[in-house]
């Protein structure tokens, strides 16, 4: 089958590999009919995120039809179409029984203790072979896979494998209450989502912060306020549309990886917490060129802003993707303002059932966000372009080949 291989940091393929088979009783192999390149993909790729192995497909997004089940899969049959949540869970154990399916502690053949297992991840997360691909073996089947209905098409359910969950989880984190006013940081595809669920919880007033046009462009006609970084300081704008107060929740939707804006090499982290930064300078990113992924800075200027943003006892909600080494963070300043934080992966088999029937009975469209299909064959142009963050590619579903 064609599959995206990860072979080293800045170099992915398009390759003919083996085709899956069950390996245990609750497995299942699914025909992929659609997948998706997410932002954390592009974290592997980078080498934002460390412990990747070679030779493991990429892909953590994935809709499909079932063709084979293990003894063990008794809820599930040959035929079904299903939805793929992103994250691995059992169903038994405590973590999955009270609902936080992304810390289960049977699905990571690493343990109890390494977190959240997902398709397409590095070694600490099991590793499990992706979903961009042909094919996929999806092991725990029985509690993880989510039978689809037959009025959700492929567009619109590949966008609850990941993303449309994972905005919401944020809005949940940031405790996001009627009438409440919230600050996104981030309006690419989970930015979007986030923007979305905070309108569907009760948000008053939603703010979004980035630079990018057309995304700015997507999330006012969702009703938000906008911002660009790049041409108005965030933190005063927001304290100016809120007569000095501040946000009640913050969500950051960005992550590692966002492009950020400071005085330069002088600047403070005093004045970073004080809310004084000017949108002048843009750091490097990681980017494509020649085909490689060039490393750049991995600032953490969304939480900074974030806690600046906040009212005195606001929460923030963190969603953006943050590797395990990272150890900066503007601790004194939410504490003294009573902040409360809030983060984690989303647990995709909890959340996700109730955004299925949101969509199945009409009551909200996700295809909104998706902006760019591209068939499997032209999967590394299409990498290339969502890292560059070209115009028009705010998410990227892919159609596998026949």
């Amino acid at each position: 089958m064609k599959a995206v291989v990860f072979h080293g940091i800045g170099n992915i393929s398009l390759d003919n590999v083996a085709d899956p088979a069950i390996q245990h009783d609750q497995d299942a192999i699914v025909r992929l009919t659609a997948s998706a390149i997410c932002g954390t993909d592009l974290h592997m790729v980078r080498g934002t995120l460390s412990g990747m192995v070679p030779g493991t497909i990429l892909g953590h997004e994935g809709v499909g039809v079932i063709e084979q089940v293990g003894k063990g899969v008794r809820n599930l049959k040959a035929g079904d179409r299903v939805l793929i949540p992103s994250t691995i869970s059992c169903g038994f154990c405590s973590y999955c029984r009270k609902g936080y399916t992304a810390q289960c502690d049977s699905a990571n053949p690493n343990g109890p203790a390494a977190g959240t297992a997902f398709f397409g991840g590095p070694k600490s997360t099991g590793p499990f072979n992706g979903l961009q691909a042909q094919y996929a073996r999806t092991p725990l089947a029985n509690a993880s896979l989510l039978r689809l209905p037959e009025n959700i098409d492929d567009e619109r359910a590949i966008l609850m494998s990941d993303i449309f969950p994972t905005g919401f989880f944020g809005a949940q984190l940031a405790e996001v209450r009627e009438g409440d006013t919230v600050a996104v940081f981030g309006a690419g595809p989970v930015g979007q989502f986030a923007v979305a669920s905070a309108f569907m919880l009760g948000a008053g007033r939603v703010i979004v912060i980035d630079r990018l046009g057309d995304r700015l462009d997507m999330a006012r006609a969702q009703g938000a306020e906008v911002v660009n970084f790049d041409e108005e300081d965030p933190v005063q704008t927001i304290l100016a549309l809120t007569g000095g107060i501040g946000v009640d929740r913050a969500i950051d939707a960005v992550g590692v990886d966002a492009v950020h804006a400071q005085r330069g090499p002088a600047a403070s982290e005093e004045s970073a917490n004080e809310g004084e930064q000017e949108s002048r300078t843009v750091t490097p990113e990681r980017r494509v060129s020649g085909g490689n992924w060039v490393p750049g800075d991995a600032p953490t200027q969304a939480l900074d802003w974030s806690i600046a943003a906040l009212a005195k006892a606001g929460t923030l909600g963190i969603i953006g993707v943050y590797p395990p080494n990272d150890r900066f963070f503007p601790l004194g300043v939410a504490m003294n303002k009573n902040v409360t934080i809030k983060m984690g992966n989303c647990n995709h088999r909890a959340v996700t059932p109730g955004l299925i029937e949101r969509v199945r009975n009409g009551s909200f469209d996700p295809l909104r966000v998706l902006s760019t299909r591209e068939p499997l064959m032209n999967v590394i142009d299409a990498y290339k372009a969502f890292d560059r963050r070209q115009p028009g590619w705010i998410k990227v579903a892919l159609e596998p080949v026949a």
